[in-house]
């Protein structure tokens, strides 16, 4: 699927009406036959990327069977990746026409995964798996939403399952490991990657994925079997992109970082990634603009009371996962991850998925009762994942774009900012397999300029909060863990417990790039690494600027 919206589909998220197509005159007794030869067409021309035509053809369909179930669910995964809350509408209309069909269960339940919702997710997998026990897509699913609400133990006997059904299906094995993974059953993760690898099964996840199971002291035979992988002219992009990411990661682990580099910069030229620095810099200039001291003096007493919600942002690797062990850690407190409901609530006034004046007017007109309601709609989302809780964590990095939005739902609310050195930093969101959604880590020049934006916003942010975000600076946790760790408990309005300086050793599974770090108890070799790779990351610093701590 392409990154850029369909005209039609775009057309029809702005609310203007459908396309207009003139309908063959048929018969009732012929009018199914009509339909399903349009749906047939129309899926036809979604596996040819004529994302456009399909869409028209599925709206021809419902002007005549309005709620077709076929009609909603291609109208559904056409647009996933482009609105994804419409697109679940769509699906969802799908499931009501046609609720005994477990594909279009799956594909809600996987779509409410994309959005992050893996309690709605866990409804709709589980019942695909009811309506068709061998459905491996579905079992593999079911496991994934195990995985990233924390019950990973609950996931194993479904790809065991799978594995019985179909022991190639490209999702099994990984899916299996990456659950072993997040369980700390490291041993067990690899020898099932090391499977993958011998049955030639999604080479690149497998290879990226078991590279990161462990560190090496000595190079590693798989080293050599990755470099030939890559010498293969026929290989896809993205296999090149994950097999790139690992032999950087072995040989950064081996120092040698001039070879770790090429292949970092090889992986960022095969994921082809493209990022529009302009029209996110006059996006931050609109929030800023929008989230000034007036407008928020009008919105006090708006949202919800609440103290349960914990937010911990930053740029990615600045902490935020180690930070949240830390806190969770906490009898009285629970980490739930990184959720995407905020930004799903954002998304609905606008944010993003409209023009900034669009997000201005939905922030304006917002009245006490509509934030009451947005608040605890977020309220009882979070309350699904520890109703006991008296704190509860949502270490979504990216929401320090949406902490004037925090501040107006929830203004009891503890916010903590985790900080690191910029060039550490960079360099470390640089060297990580980001999906699509962090574009801007497409090269060491954008990356740096997105880190002087974030910089930028985060300090409007205190000026408009002054004295609601609590810093928690990675180099001065890792040299002072207790004392660091105390004044975030104490941040939290929490008493002292000794837990909390004992993460590492905390049950449960860990669903982030940083899980197998954070099961590790704090060391200081994270600090000013980029110093090893001084030579080859000049652009990143030069366009730091006087943000790079050199």
């Amino acid at each position: 699927m392409s990154s850029r919206l369909p005209p039609a589909f775009s057309k029809h998220l702005k609310g203007r009406p459908a396309p207009k197509a003139e309908l063959p005159r048929v018969n009732p007794l012929s009018r199914a036959q009509a339909d399903d030869m349009l749906l047939r067409q129309a899926l036809e021309l979604q596996q040819a990327k004529r994302l456009s035509e399909a869409e028209e053809l599925c709206h021809r369909v419902l002007a005549r069977t309005p709620n077709h179930p076929l009609s909603l669910y291609i109208l559904g995964t056409l647009g996933l990746g482009f609105d994804d809350e419409l697109a679940i509408q769509y699906l969802a209309r799908a499931v009501g026409q046609a609720p005994q069909n477990p594909h279009f269960h799956l594909s809600l339940g996987e779509a409410y995964l994309t959005v992050g919702d893996s309690f709605l997710a866990m409804k709709h997998l589980q019942r695909a798996c009811e309506l068709k026990p061998d459905l491996v897509e579905a079992l593999c699913g079911l496991g994934r939403a195990y995985v990233s609400s924390d019950k990973a133990a609950m996931a194993l006997p479904l790809y065991e399952k799978a594995l019985k059904i179909n022991s190639i299906h490209p999702m099994v094995r990984t899916g299996l490991a990456n659950a072993l993974t997040s369980l700390g059953r490291m041993d067990d993760a690899r020898a099932c990657l090391k499977e993958a690898i011998e049955r030639r099964v999604e080479l690149g996840a497998a290879y990226n994925g078991l590279v990161n199971t462990r560190k090496f002291a000595e190079e590693p035979p798989e080293l050599a079997s990755i470099l030939s992988e890559l010498a293969d002219p026929k290989l896809a992009a993205n296999a090149a992109q994950q097999l790139h990411h690992a032999a950087g990661k072995v040989l950064n682990d081996l120092q040698r970082y001039e070879e770790a580099m090429d292949h970092f910069q090889k992986a960022k030229t095969a994921a082809g990634h493209d990022f529009d620095l302009e029209s996110h810099r006059r996006s931050v200039d609109s929030i800023i603009e929008i989230f000034n001291p007036s407008m928020l003096e009008t919105k006090a007493g708006y949202g919800s009371p609440s103290t349960v919600p914990v937010f911990v942002l930053g740029m990615p690797r600045s902490g935020t996962t180690l930070t949240e062990q830390i806190c969770a850690s906490h009898p009285d407190a629970h980490g739930a991850g990184e959720l995407t409901k905020l930004r799903r609530i954002a998304n609905s006034m606008g944010f993003r998925t409209q023009s900034d004046e669009a997000f201005r007017s939905s922030v304006m007109s917002m009245t006490r009762d509509q934030s009451r309601t947005l608040a605890e709609d977020y309220l009882c989302y979070l309350r699904q994942h520890a109703p006991a809780a008296l704190r509860i964590v949502d270490k979504m990095p990216h929401n320090f774009e949406l902490i004037g939005l925090i501040g107006i739902l929830f203004p009891n609310a503890r916010i903590i900012h985790c900080r690191r050195d910029a060039i550490d930093n960079c360099l470390s969101c640089f060297v990580l397999n980001f999906n699509k959604e962090h574009s801007y880590n497409a090269d060491l020049q954008t990356l740096g300029l997105y880190y002087r934006e974030y910089h930028r916003l985060m300090q409007h942010w205190h000026k408009v909060f002054p004295g609601r975000i609590f810093e928690s600076r990675y180099e001065t946790l890792v040299a002072d863990q207790d004392t660091q760790s105390r004044r975030l408990i104490h941040h939290l309005g929490l008493p002292w417990d000794e837990a909390c300086l004992r993460f590492f050793d905390k049950d449960g599974s860990v669903n982030t790039l940083s899980r197998w770090q954070v099961r590790q108890p704090i060391y200081r070799t994270s600090v000013k690494r980029w110093k090893n790779y001084e030579s080859s990351i000049q652009p990143l610093i030069q366009s730091l600027g006087d943000l790079a701590e050199t």
